[in-house]
């Protein structure tokens, strides 16, 4: 067996030696060895099993899988998802939708591999081309007739989706990095020039630079303005649910927020595409649930409590734009920084919640090895205004956020959105921003 992971290797396997951003494989080569590997490929080297030395052994590796897995690859369309923000959002609607509709569909992203109601781990919102391999086959043998995947921009930098073929390719938005937006750019686009000849990209038209990703070898389908193949307009948008208009069909979506709603878009043009009709379309949609720690909504008597994984400047700024959009009471946002993490946004993220809130609540994040209070210090230093408060404790602010809700007011809960865990010190503890709401509001 072909094992790209020394650890891994059993009498008999061929190891391939495969480079990385932190390790190199051939470093590990001898220990491979040691464990019965009986050849190596490789770039460079003498050794004393049969070797192959190839020009690139990424490549090599690529062509080796799909070539293995031709099969399983005419059995399963493949929709990827590129942006900057959304990605989330956008494959968990996508799949939710198929499967709703009865085309058996998994995903891989962020928030790890979903298939048959299950959440396994990933390596990274993107696996390695192994990995991903590995949940291709997983799902064709699960009878998936659709796999959905995030593909983040690191992914593509170190070739994770090498060699792979797209029946839909998806454009979200993008938002540039302060440093290497020419790379990061054109990191995006590389999965739009893996589009199957069948194939279709999906392309977000209201971001003002979709036009980089309208290739004129694709089928492309744009969505958002007048002019677009699917024009979109949001008819109301309230605590309970969103309503649009698209292609001058209305559509009612059990999920909150402007971004929920052109997040949803690609999921409903991909079904019309599969073939569904509408009324089927506008039935398994209402059946939809929120995606779990993005913008997730809690009701508690008339107000509405958020959870968002928002937890960098352009995110947070989403996010309270958003809420100021639904909002019929006050603001108040519950916030913190993770330790050892972007400290010089600490002092910006402080403002930025400051002046866009009526009220903030600073409270630790994941401190790690850091003091809480000296984050906390840090987020504050520069703000002008009076409308804070700090509590280390997460659980204590939380319990300080919902006690001052009083009429229509919304409390935003950021950062930690869908994880389950706070680490303090080198300790991970059990703590689910979701889970601490809901036993303090029974």
């Amino acid at each position: 067996m072909l094992r790209v992971n020394s650890k891994k290797v059993k009498p008999g396997d061929t190891f391939l030696a495969l480079p990385g951003t932190y390790t190199d494989g051939h470093n590990f080569i001898n220990e491979a060895i040691e464990k019965g590997a009986a050849c190596i490929i490789a770039t460079h080297g003498e050794y004393p099993v049969k070797t192959i030395i190839t020009e690139d052994t990424r490549t090599y590796l690529s062509n080796y899988l799909k070539e293995l897995n031709l099969d399983k690859l005419e059995k399963i369309k493949i929709i990827g998802i590129v942006g900057s923000y959304g990605k989330t959002v956008t494959g968990d609607l996508i799949t939710q939708l198929l499967n709703n509709l009865n085309i058996k569909t998994a995903y891989i992203g962020t928030n790890g591999f979903y298939l048959n109601g299950k959440i396994t781990e990933t390596s990274s919102t993107t696996p390695d081309i192994y990995e991903l391999y590995e949940l291709i086959n997983e799902a064709v043998s699960n009878g998936c007739e659709v796999l959905v995947m995030e593909i983040s921009s690191s992914a593509i930098i170190q070739r994770h989706i090498e060699g792979l073929r797209f029946d839909f390719i998806i454009f979200t938005n993008l938002v540039f990095n302060e440093t290497n937006q020419e790379s990061y750019l054109n990191s995006k686009i590389e999965p739009f020039k893996m589009v199957k000849k069948t194939g279709y990209a999906i392309i977000n038209q209201t971001d003002p630079n979709y036009e980089y990703f309208v290739l004129p070898q694709n089928t492309n389908i744009l969505y958002g303005p007048d002019n677009s193949n699917y024009p979109v307009k949001i008819l109301n948008a309230n605590y309970d649910y969103t309503e649009l208009s698209i292609n001058l069909n209305t559509i009612k979506i059990p999920l909150i927020g402007e971004t929920n709603a052109y997040d949803y878009i690609p999921a409903y043009i991909i079904a019309k595409t599969l073939g569904n009709d509408e009324e089927s379309i506008i039935s398994a949609t209402l059946s939809l649930h929120q995606v779990d720690g993005r913008f997730e909504k809690i009701k508690y008597k008339d107000n509405l409590i958020i959870i968002d994984y928002a937890y960098d400047l352009n995110t947070i700024n989403r996010v309270l734009s958003e809420a100021r959009t639904l909002v019929q009471g006050k603001i108040i946002t519950l916030i913190g920084c993770g330790g050892e993490r972007r400290q010089a946004q600490r002092p910006l993220i402080g403002n930025l919640v400051s002046n866009n809130s009526d009220f903030a609540i600073f409270t630790s994040d994941n401190p790690r090895q850091e003091n809480p209070d000296d984050i906390i210090d840090d987020i504050t230093s520069n703000i002008q205004n009076d409308n804070y408060i700090k509590i280390s404790n997460r659980k204590e602010a939380i319990k300080k956020g919902i006690n001052m809700l009083e009429n229509q007011d919304i409390l935003l809960i950021l950062g930690k959105g869908h994880e389950q865990y706070q680490i303090i010190g080198s300790d991970e503890f059990s703590f689910k921003d979701r889970d601490e709401v809901i036993k303090m509001i029974k």
